[in-house]
């Protein structure tokens, strides 16, 4: 189980990550959105950029976690219930985002330390 705490935590830990919570809370790399929380309407949750090609595979994975909503159909975003995912796979959910995002260098040397 994790919570928005953690997600702050964890996203603010990845290089020049910037957060910005004067509306809903962002996270970008260098200005590229990488999470996000989603609107309630949206069904709520946090959002996290993906793979274009793996959104289904991640959606398909584990339904109990992941899911999406009519807003995000053609986007390449996932929503996550934060109660039902664990830090570790949070983590990771978070570290393949912000390597989507992230300037091709900075996660060139990211990924070598």
């Amino acid at each position: 189980m994790s919570d928005w705490k953690t997600v702050r935590e964890l996203a603010l830990a990845f290089p020049d990550v910037e957060e910005d919570v004067s509306g809903r809370t962002t996270f970008r790399v260098r200005g590229k959105l990488f999470a996000w929380m989603a609107r309630e309407r949206d069904g709520g949750g946090l959002a996290v950029r993906v793979d274009r090609d793996e959104k289904q595979l991640i959606l398909d994975s584990n339904p109990e976690v992941y899911f999406t909503s009519s807003h995000y159909n053609g986007y390449p975003g996932v929503q996550i219930r934060l109660e039902a995912i664990d830090r570790a796979e949070l983590q990771e959910r978070l570290e393949d985002a912000w390597l989507i995002q992230a300037p091709k260098r900075l996660a060139a040397e990211f990924l070598s330390d």
